[in-house]
């Protein structure tokens, strides 16, 4: 019997240069708003000037936030993984009332269990996730994006880094004309 080597496929779109770096929280309602506008994003930037990353920043409070983040990351290390983390992504945006709970505490999901949460991921997004879920080498790649967030000062989600720098004053209810205005002001305007 051989084994496959594990591997995840990077959330990146694009190969220019300019990093443009988004992390989010799958169920967080402002992450929604910044991933109703991505593929919008990446159809406007150049991608041989930009490339577009997603880091996934899992926050406590959001109950069920380690699950979803496992579960993109799962995708991840499926064929065509990059896509089938954003299919997952979508899916869980397009239904994000139900892996939140009413004021981080109550309600009828908090009755569900982590094996009932998959299974709702799976049905909605039309993936098979459970093997890919239960891969123990999730739990380093599910550490590298928690480190890489604290490393960069990241403490909430949605936040923007443009070329390794943190961009405070971007957010999730700007137009994506104003990220891309501050990656050019970070590409001293060469993009």
């Amino acid at each position: 019997m051989t084994t496959s080597a594990f591997h995840a496929a990077p959330l990146n779109w694009g190969h220019g240069a300019n990093a443009f770096e988004i992390f989010i929280e799958p169920t967080c309602p402002f992450c929604a708003k910044v991933i109703g506008k991505f593929e919008a994003l990446l159809a406007t930037v150049d991608p041989d000037a930009v490339t577009v990353k997603l880091r996934l920043h899992s926050q406590p409070w959001h109950l069920f936030s380690g699950v979803a983040t496992r579960c993109v990351l799962a995708a991840s290390t499926l064929d065509h993984g990059r896509d089938r983390a954003w299919d997952v992504l979508k899916a869980i945006k397009e239904h994000r009332e139900e892996f939140v709970l009413e004021h981080h505490a109550t309600g009828t999901a908090r009755e569900r269990s982590v094996n009932g949460t998959l299974a709702l991921i799976e049905r909605y997004s039309g993936i098979k996730l459970a093997d890919a879920f239960a891969q123990p080498e999730l739990e380093g790649l599910m550490s590298w994006h928690a480190k890489y967030s604290r490393q960069n000062g990241i403490h909430v989600s949605p936040t923007f880094m443009v070329n390794g720098i943190v961009a405070p004053k971007l957010g999730s209810g700007d137009p994506i004309e104003t990220w891309i205005a501050a990656i050019r002001d970070a590409a001293g305007n060469a993009y």
